[in-house]
C-alpha cells in the first residue's frame, strides 16, 4: 500500500462563473450513524495498529476501513457484526497521527493545501488576497464586538462596567488566529509527493475516515448502478472528518480560486470528497460559517459540483494502493 504526500510537521460571496449556492442553518459537520463500523473499528483497530507499528492513526484507521469494505458484500441487506468482547475495556482509537500537528493541533479553521508548485507569483498574489481577506474580516468582525460593548445597559454599575473593560482590554491583547493555514512544502520531494494529488488523496491525509449510512434516495431517484463506497456501497458511505479542507490547483494560477472539499455527500448521488470553486475574496466568509455550522452549500439541490473530480475520487477509492 502507498502512504502517498511525504509531508512532516515544519515551519516552513461571489462564486466562480457559473455557480449559485444555496445556504441552510446546519448542525455542523456530517453526522455518522455509524455504530456497525464503529464497533468493527473497536475490534479490528488493536491488531492493525500492532501489525502496520508507527503509521499514525489515520492510516490505522484506514485499514480497517478496508477491511470493513472488503466483508461488507453486495449482496447481504446490512453488514452483522458481532458485539466486541469489552470485558478488558473498550481498545483506544484515538491515538496521534503524524500529521495532527498540520491539522487537528493547528487553531485556524480551515487548511488550504497547494497541489501545484508551476507559479510563484501565481501564488504569491493568492497568498496576498488571503491574507487581505482574513484581515478585513477579522477587522470586521472586532468592530462589530466593539459596537456590543459601546451598548452598556443603563441599569450596569460603574464597577462593571470597569471590569468589563479591564477583561475587553485582556483580549485585546490578545492577536486573533488566522482562518486559514497554509501547507505549502518548499522541498522537491514534498512538492513532488502533493502534486496534482485529488481530493480524496487529502482527505486521507488530514481527516479521519468514517462510514456511515449512505443518505436515502429521493422519490423517483434510483439507487446508482454501480456501487461506490464514496456515495452508497450496500446502503454505506465513506466519510471524513476533520478540518475544512481547501484545495490550491492548476487552475487557482488563473482564476485565484481554489476546490472546496466536502467531507460527505449529503444528497443521494452526491459523493464524499466532492468540490467546487470558491474565489480567494471569499473563502475566509465561507470558511468561518462552515466552521460555526451556520451554513450549508447544497445548491438548492442541485448536482453542481465538479463532475471530473468525482469520477477521479471515485476510482481511487475503490483501488487499495491509494490507501
Amino acid at each position: 500500500m502507498r502512504w502517498a504526500p511525504m509531508l512532516h510537521c515544519a515551519s516552513d460571496l461571489n462564486i466562480h462563473k457559473g455557480y449559485s449556492y444555496h445556504v441552510e442553518c446546519s448542525d455542523g459537520g456530517p453526522t455518522t450513524g455509524n455504530q456497525p463500523f464503529t464497533t468493527f473499528l473497536t475490534q479490528q483497530y488493536p491488531a492493525v495498529k500492532e501489525h502496520y507499528p508507527g503509521e499514525g492513526r489515520r492510516r490505522w484507521r484506514l485499514r480497517v476501513a478496508e477491511q470493513f469494505w472488503r466483508q461488507c458484500s453486495h449482496l447481504a441487506p446490512a453488514l452483522q457484526i458481532p458485539m466486541p468482547d469489552t470485558s478488558a475495556g473498550a481498545a483506544r482509537v484515538d491515538d496521534s497521527d503524524p500529521l495532527d500537528c498540520m491539522s487537528t493541533e493547528r487553531p485556524e479553521l480551515g487548511l488550504i493545501v497547494r497541489t501545484d508548485f508551476s507559479n510563484e507569483d501565481a501564488w504569491s498574489s493568492f497568498c496576498s488576497r488571503l491574507a487581505e481577506g482574513e484581515e478585513e474580516f477579522v477587522q470586521s468582525a472586532i468592530g462589530d464586538h466593539a459596537a456590543n460593548d459601546n451598548m452598556i445597559p443603563t441599569e450596569q454599575t460603574l464597577d462593571d462596567t470597569e471590569d468589563h473593560m479591564d477583561e475587553s482590554d485582556d483580549d485585546d491583547d490578545e492577536c486573533p488566529p488566522k482562518i486559514f493555514y497554509l501547507i505549502s512544502p518548499s522541498s522537491p520531494e514534498q512538492r513532488a509527493s502533493l502534486s496534482d494529488i485529488s481530493n480524496l488523496t487529502v482527505l486521507r491525509l488530514l481527516n479521519d475516515v468514517e462510514v456511515r449510512p449512505a443518505p436515502s434516495p429521493s422519490q423517483g431517484i434510483k439507487r446508482i448502478k454501480v456501487p461506490n463506497r464514496l456515495v452508497d456501497f450496500n446502503g454505506w458511505q465513506e466519510i471524513y472528518t476533520g478540518k475544512q479542507i481547501w484545495i490550491y490547483d492548476s487552475k487557482s494560477n488563473l482564476d485565484q480560486c481554489v476546490r472546496l472539499v466536502s467531507h460527505s455527500g449529503n444528497m443521494y448521488g452526491t459523493a464524499t470528497g466532492d468540490s467546487w470553486r470558491a474565489r480567494v475574496s471569499h473563502i475566509c466568509e465561507l470558511q468561518v460559517h462552515i466552521a460555526s455550522g451556520t451554513i450549508r452549500i447544497d445548491f438548492g439541490g442541485l448536482d453542481r459540483w465538479d463532475g471530473y473530480e468525482r469520477q477521479r475520487n471515485m476510482a481511487e477509492a475503490e483501488q487499495a494502493q491509494h490507501i
